[in-house]
């Protein structure tokens, strides 16, 4: 694993950037010169926009490597840092720069996001010089020595092409083009097809964001981590009957209380987002998000959290344990789905508008999730193990959830929300009510996940307090 994350490293520091640099370059002189350009006097500094956010990719290029090290050696503390401070320091200059400069538009935007990944990438720089100058880089027998080891270099005495490295890039390439294309391609159809005008298009950014923040803050270090996890604990590619034992009774009672996990947390936003997503647009946007297609997107969004957070954890067990055959074999599928993804998006937005992408994303979801969990059956079939039990609910939670989303969707009729803020207040009441509930028959029914919790989160909390 660490030999595998130190090639990845050194292939990366040598053509990873250069190649960024090339796409950005093409990429910038699309958006320009072949792509509809907004009117200056609505949309200042464009141009600007577009060159500053190429520059920001190469400079996050940059610090790639040092975050492929950080991953493989789990240094979870520095990326937490790193990445709070980068958004913070994003945030921060955002809000002043629209309260001081509203006119400057878009080129606020674009500082911001050179900002963001400047001192993303300068926290990851600034830690590894300082390990790499330390003692403990020796005692833990880190596979790099020198800073200029992850910078972009020529090797004396090597040819100008390595084309062992060059078939690796290919793949590396195949398989993030296509997971690129079935996480943004509804981007790609909206830009290229004008599918959507400029309004619908910023509503649909919105509600996107806003619906994604749970899957950015909660399910994404939880994908990241475990992957880490599982590729260390389980061998790749290798028989489960020849593996150690121990590690697969691990393996398999994580993946079964992390199905579990995501599962009740995606269902929880699926059944309470439904009855909420037009107050919470009212109350973040005002009118003008909630009385339009605002509140129908963030509904269809609560669907595809819980979508998301399945597909994370089903894929990052996957993706851990699959050998290099295997991984290849899916890039052909996902081939396929992403074709597929992208007629069924340009076909449901003609016919359901900016929710005819989330219905899109739904399939394409549904589509993965089903392949991870036929991968994951037949990897345990032989043994004892059965962590898909994880994705099953005690019938008394079940109920407990129908309950709740029939009572929640009538108080939202009868209280939501032009009616004012006391029934908005009575709104929020029997929510919070019916999420105490909820809660409390998970506390009662699942056992295995709370104790999962309490050994693997709190236990290490509690530690570092103490």
């Amino acid at each position: 694993m660490d030999l595998m994350m130190t090639e990845t490293t050194y292939l990366h520091s040598r053509t990873g950037v250069p190649l960024g640099v090339c796409w950005s370059l093409f990429l910038g002189w699309i958006w320009l010169q072949l792509l509809e350009v907004p009117d200056p006097n609505v949309v200042p500094y464009y141009q600007i926009g577009v060159v500053a956010f190429g520059l920001s990719a190469v400079v996050e290029l940059l610090g790639e490597p040092f975050w492929v090290l950080a991953q493989a050696h789990l240094f979870i503390r520095l990326k937490v840092i790193a990445e709070s401070l980068s958004i913070i320091s994003k945030c921060i200059l955002t809000v002043i720069l629209v309260v001081l400069r509203p006119q400057w538009g878009l080129y606020i935007f674009s500082l911001s996001q050179l900002l963001y990944t400047s001192v993303l990438v300068l926290c990851y720089v600034m830690y590894f010089m300082k390990f790499l100058s330390s003692h403990e880089e020796t005692k833990k027998s880190f596979p790099v020595s020198r800073m200029t080891d992850l910078l972009p270099n020529l090797m004396v005495g090597q040819t100008v092409v390595d084309w062992k490295e060059a078939s690796l890039t290919w793949s590396f390439f195949k398989q993030s083009f296509l997971k690129q294309v079935l996480t943004e391609g509804e981007r790609y159809v909206m830009t290229f097809l004008n599918v959507l005008n400029f309004g619908d298009q910023g509503v649909y950014d919105i509600v996107n964001n806003l619906g994604s923040l749970v899957a950015r803050f909660i399910f994404l270090p939880i994908e990241e981590s475990f992957y880490v996890f599982f590729a260390k604990v389980l061998e790749r590619g290798m028989d489960i009957k020849l593996q150690k034992q121990d590690d697969i009774v691990m393996a398999a009672a994580v993946l079964e209380s992390l199905l579990k996990l995501v599962l009740l947390v995606g269902l929880s936003i699926t059944v309470f987002g439904y009855a909420y997503s037009h107050l919470a647009l009212d109350i973040y946007g005002g009118a003008m998000l909630s009385s339009g297609t605002g509140p129908s997107l963030l509904r269809c969004y609560s669907l595809y959290v819980l979508l998301l957070a399945v597909n994370g954890v089903t894929e990052c067990f996957t993706f851990a344990s699959m050998c290099k055959e295997e991984v290849d074999r899916f890039n052909f599928v996902m081939l396929a789905l992403s074709f597929t993804f992208l007629c069924i998006s340009y076909f449901l937005t003609q016919w359901q508008g900016s929710v005819g992408f989330i219905l899109a994303n739904c399939f394409n979801m549904s589509i993965r999730i089903a392949h991870s969990i036929h991968y994951i059956y037949n990897y345990f079939k032989e043994s004892s193990y059965r962590p898909l039990k994880g994705l099953l609910l005690s019938p008394s939670l079940i109920f407990v959830y129908i309950i709740s989303g029939i009572v929640t969707v009538f108080s939202e009729v009868f209280l939501c929300c032009g009616k004012g803020w006391l029934a908005k207040l009575i709104h929020l009441t029997v929510g919070a009510l019916c999420f105490i509930a909820t809660l409390l028959t998970i506390f009662f029914t699942e056992t295995k996940l709370i104790n999962f919790v309490r050994t693997q989160f709190l236990s290490r909390y509690i530690k570092k307090e103490t």
